[in-house]
């Protein structure tokens, strides 16, 4: 989801993004990933780092947008991790090449509502992403400075709150919304419903404080009351109430929406058989394991769920299936109009 759907953002030139674990394997030698910040901990990679001790370079990107125009320019790292809505894009470039399921350990582990999503089949038992984690966007707000509110999307429109909100800054959430809201098809859309979707994100734009995917600084604003409403990931609302501030995550009548984000190999990959190992590490069960516990997004594995205590998962309000989740949340696919949504979306924060 990312910090983009993460608790901390690290930004900067590409060129200064880069982490390594160690100095002492040459770059040739380690696997290079390109990832969302918080991704890069040890936890979730506990047998490759065992097995290829300092053998990892981390790379970080703000938001799905941000990864493929860097890739796009001539990155290349062996594996990224984009959000399942974007794959066609990244295949469109011509920029992935298909994973071998057979070599994918766990394969057979993950939830088959992921394992089969049409824009991953790359055919003849291939796909082009393997999905790893997935959760929810929505609005996270203070109980104490928003009393009782309707459970919709609306409130992010709510004009006595006014200076005092924050919503993404990306084209598959805050459009996408605003879509709902107009009562439009936000995957498949006419210009005339583009229009709506414009004047939709134009009645917002004075209300807002901020657009961002740095999710440390909307945290910190809602635990000082700077802010009273959000629209976060799970990670947040799992990080303030851990903090001790009143905040509930809300489940709007419109519905959350639901991701899905995962890895892909990359076209030009040096490191085929580390990425592999390390694609194997994920799917383990004590990676998913960590995943759920620590940010309070789901797993794409069975078996990470079934290491998790129940009540773990009912205070996280996580269901250990995401078919249950998807009965009632709008799922982010791909977006026949992103590239058009992405200009409007840019004309209309600047004020068009």
């Amino acid at each position: 989801m990312k910090t983009g759907r993460l608790t901390k953002i690290l930004s900067g030139a590409l060129a200064a993004a880069l982490i390594t674990t160690s100095g002492l394997a040459q770059a040739a030698d380690k696997l290079s990933y390109f990832t969302w910040s918080g991704y890069e901990l040890p936890e979730f990679s506990k047998s490759y780092l065992a097995a290829h001790p300092d053998a990892i370079e981390y790379a970080m990107f703000g938001d799905d947008d941000d990864a493929f125009t860097k890739v796009k320019a001539g990155f290349r790292p062996d594996v990224a991790h984009p959000c399942y809505d974007k794959i066609a894009r990244w295949n469109k470039e011509g920029l992935l090449q298909p994973i071998d399921t057979k070599r994918i350990k766990n394969w057979d582990k993950i939830f088959p509502t992921f394992r089969n999503l049409p824009d991953l089949q790359a055919g003849d038992g291939k796909v082009w992403m393997v999905p790893w984690d997935w959760g929810n966007t929505s609005i996270l707000y203070r109980t104490d400075l928003v009393e009782n509110p309707e459970k919709s999307w609306s409130l992010l429109w709510d004009k006595q709150y006014a200076g005092r909100m924050a919503t993404i800054d990306a084209v598959h959430d805050t459009p996408l919304v605003a879509a709902l809201l107009a009562g439009v098809n936000p995957f498949d859309m006419s210009a005339a419903d583009l229009d709506k979707v414009a004047e939709k994100l134009r009645e917002q734009r004075p209300l807002i404080s901020t657009y961002t995917t740095d999710m440390t600084s909307v945290e910190q604003s809602l635990a000082s009351g700077e802010l009273v409403a959000a629209m976060t990931w799970n990670a947040s609302a799992v990080a303030l109430k851990k903090q001790g501030v009143p905040v509930e995550f809300m489940k709007p009548k419109e519905g959350m929406l639901t991701w899905t984000c995962g890895y892909v190999l990359l076209k030009d990959a040096k490191n085929v058989d580390l990425a592999y190992d390390f694609i194997n590490s994920r799917l383990e069960a004590d990676s998913g394991k960590y995943l759920i516990e620590a940010y309070g997004y789901g797993a794409s594995t069975s078996t990470a769920f079934a290491e998790v205590p129940a009540d773990t998962l009912k205070t996280l309000e996580l269901p250990s299936n995401p078919d249950d989740m998807l009965k009632t949340t709008v799922f982010t696919g791909p977006m026949k109009q992103n590239d058009d949504l992405a200009k409007m979306f840019e004309k209309v924060k600047a004020g068009g």
